[in-house]
């Protein structure tokens, strides 16, 4: 298995529980691994044999942006869906750090894995 990585994706959002959270804008980072096979990418040189993480980020940021969130959970597993069924990724594990969430911490938020290694 192969992995495409994207780390430090940085979308701004509503997302929160308390009613200054619905109405202020918050920067969450995504990071996630991708499983794909590189093979026929790496001996043909062509970028349609490549997983299109341009493609993907800007996917993201469009959902990401458009959308509100109470629970880093939920956007987790929306994120997740969108990758897998959108762009038939196999398996991925998606990290969601929803900056500022408690002052003291350097990052808080949830890592999942869905999808079936190959």
């Amino acid at each position: 298995m192969d992995i495409i990585f994207l780390r430090g994706l940085e979308i701004e959002t509503i997302i929160g529980i308390y009613d200054w959270e619905r109405v202020t804008l918050q920067t969450v980072v995504l990071d996630l691994e991708m499983a794909t096979d590189i093979r026929e990418a790496a001996r043909s040189e062509q970028i349609e044999h490549c997983l299109d993480y341009k493609a993907i980020s800007m996917r993201l940021l469009e959902f990401v942006r458009g959308s509100q969130f109470l629970l880093v959970e939920t956007l987790a597993e929306r994120v997740a869906e969108i990758v897998l069924t959108e762009f038939n990724v196999p398996w991925l594990r998606l990290s969601v750090d929803k900056k500022g969430a408690v002052p003291a911490a350097r990052g808080v938020g949830v890592i999942i894995e869905r999808g079936q290694r190959i």
